[in-house]
């Protein structure tokens, strides 16, 4: 089988595709387009993207075609021996996921518009580029030797490594590379940046040689870091077994401060996912089925073991600081305590449910994160094994276990699999965890306080320094420069006066609420108008407010210092020698 890919007017965006195959022996044959891609677990409906399709067999005569479901096509092959499929595909959107044609760069990821025949989807396959002469290719796919300089050949072993290729073909792309254990790992820029390669080198080699020092092998024999990186703010990966794609912007301030921990961040997310997810997979997806939902809820593992360790990694390496770690893991609390989700469906329902809702918000208060929750949870579970083996075991343990006797034997892992491993390096039940806080929703700031203490760390809490956050109960956001309500705490003074998420501010006490870029003043009257060191002076407040085009007054009695508090992991200050022990052998950092 194979896939030929050319354009002619790359600012149309629209990639030419022509997928040939042989050895047909059957009168009818089906061809499937992906309804989704591993790493977001939400239908993507990828057929939409498709203009044009023709079936013809080898010299040319058209063969009887029909569309039997939105992404799959029945031909009449009926003597036929080799078909030729044509089509084209809208290629105007660029994240870590997507497929992109424009005149700077081909950007695909073969999942979102490369076909196959589902009966014959572990039969190797090639994919031959067709670009400028002037273009590279950065893909993790083995290469094959071309006689042209427009023409590029890469083998894949069967329509699983081909759907798990991107590739970013460009005259601009930057590159460097580096070397550990034996595995070559390649970093890849396009965009307008200007990497610094030392700094880049130093800090990817020390967090890759923690990762590969934990799992002791890795999947592939080489690895590419394909950054897309772009004019304005943006923030997303996606994973590959060897490769991933991470959508960074913007460029000018790539090398700087925040963005530069957020590349490093995200980085190391991914990169421990090449184990975590496309090696060690849930039952439900060994193998991916490409054509409907792969329901799971094991989510907590897939995204908030990797959310974990790719923050703890950093900070175990040396790469981050203290201060650095203890900021990713203040936001993992933070929106923890914001989302009131967490009391009505639990991380493994909210896994399920990704492909209800996909990764938007969704209603109010109905679902959590199985990035955020996993997260701390994975942290707990992390210290659970470790408190009750001594130290001996921890949480890389149970990666190590499910990587050797899963994943490297082909074999996917199921709920009670992940429970029984846990238990067997903990040497003790997990059910509390287990039962109370992964597979129902609850409160469990209790064991959560536990964890912390054992390393010898709290979490904090303190007051919101937004008058509207604490005293009212509300969290505004500017858009489209309406300042607009976007969270309502339950039973808070706001929700029981009648606010409404997606309600817009006028004003306040007959001030006129002003917003301008990503600044509303009214921040600043809420501030004024409510006393912060005491309720009984405070006289209500008066919003106007537009909600669902009709415009009304609401009257709040502030309720100072009763919602949103800002919560946080800090050093205890009175320490004993085996908590000080404790944190030095979870983080390697000294206390």
């Amino acid at each position: 089988m194979k896939y030929i890919i050319s354009y002619k007017k790359p600012h149309n965006h629209y990639i030419d595709i022509e997928f040939i195959v042989d050895k047909i022996n059957q009168d009818e044959l089906l061809i499937q387009l992906p309804a989704w891609r591993p790493g977001r677990y939400e239908l993507g409906n990828f057929a939409k993207n498709i203009q044009k399709w023709t079936a013809f067999d080898i010299v040319g005569n058209s063969l009887i075609s029909e569309k039997i479901k939105k992404d799959c096509w029945k031909i009449q092959t009926k003597g036929i021996s080799e078909i030729h499929i044509k089509y084209n595909y809208y290629a105007a959107e660029i994240n870590a996921g997507s497929t992109f044609l424009d005149s700077t760069q081909l950007y695909m990821n073969p999942v979102n518009c490369c076909v196959y025949i589902p009966n014959r989807i572990n039969e190797a396959c090639e994919l031959i580029v067709q670009l400028s002469s002037d273009y590279n290719v950065a893909i993790g796919l083995e290469r094959k030797l071309s006689t042209s300089d427009n023409t590029h050949t890469f083998l894949a072993n069967n329509f699983h490594e081909l759907a798990d290729s991107p590739f970013i073909a460009s005259n601009t792309l930057q590159h460097s590379l580096f070397v550990c254990a034996g595995v070559t790992f390649n970093l890849w820029f396009q965009g307008i940046c200007k990497p610094d390669w030392t700094k880049l080198r130093s800090d990817f080699t020390k967090f890759v040689n923690e990762q590969m020092a934990m799992m002791k092998a890795f999947p592939a024999k080489q690895y590419h870091f394909l950054f897309q990186i772009l004019p304005y703010k943006t923030y997303h990966g996606v994973e590959h077994i060897t490769s991933t794609v991470i959508a960074l912007g913007p460029g000018y301030s790539l090398m700087h401060n925040n963005l530069y921990e957020d590349l490093l961040g995200v980085s190391s997310h991914e990169l421990f996912h090449a184990w975590n997810i496309k090696t060690i997979r849930p039952i439900e997806m060994q193998p991916y089925d490409y054509t409907k939902e792969n329901y799971s809820k094991l989510g907590y593992v897939c995204e908030g073991l990797t959310t974990y360790y790719g923050d703890y990694l950093l900070f175990r390496s040396g790469v981050f600081n203290q201060e650095q770690y203890f900021k990713t893991f203040d936001e993992r609390l933070q929106k923890h305590f914001d989302n009131f989700g967490r009391f009505n469906l639990s991380v493994a329902e909210s896994s399920f449910d990704t492909w209800l809702d996909g990764y938007n918000p969704g209603i109010p208060n109905r679902k959590t994160s199985i990035y955020d929750e996993g997260c701390l949870l994975a942290f707990i579970t992390d210290i659970f094994i470790r408190k009750n083996s001594n130290n001996k075991y921890s949480l890389d343990d149970v990666m190590r276990y499910l990587y050797t006797e899963f994943a490297l034997k082909n074999k996917g892992y199921a709920a009670e699999d992940y429970k029984g491993i846990v238990e067997h390096f903990a040497n003790t039940s997990y059910d509390n965890v287990f039962n109370n806080y992964i597979n129902k929703a609850a409160d469990y700031e209790v064991v959560l306080k536990d964890a912390l203490a054992y390393i010898g760390c709290k979490l904090s809490k303190s007051t919101s320094a937004k008058a509207y956050e604490h005293a009212l109960g509300i969290k505004i956001a500017l858009i489209n420069n309406a300042c607009k309500v976007i969270a309502v705490y339950p039973n808070s003074v706001a929700d029981i006066a009648g606010v409404s998420i997606n309600d817009e501010l006028l004003s306040v006490n007959n001030m006129q609420i002003k917003s301008e870029g990503t600044i509303s003043n009214f921040a600043d009257w809420c501030n004024y108008f409510v006393n912060a060191d005491s309720s009984k002076d405070n006289i209500p407040l008066h919003l106007i407010v537009s909600s669902q085009g009709i415009v009304k007054t609401i009257e709040i009695q502030p309720n100072v210092n009763a919602y949103y508090k800002i919560f946080g992991i800090k050093k205890s200050n009175s320490v004993d020698e085996a908590k000080k022990n404790n944190f030095e052998n979870w983080s390697k950092n000294k206390f």
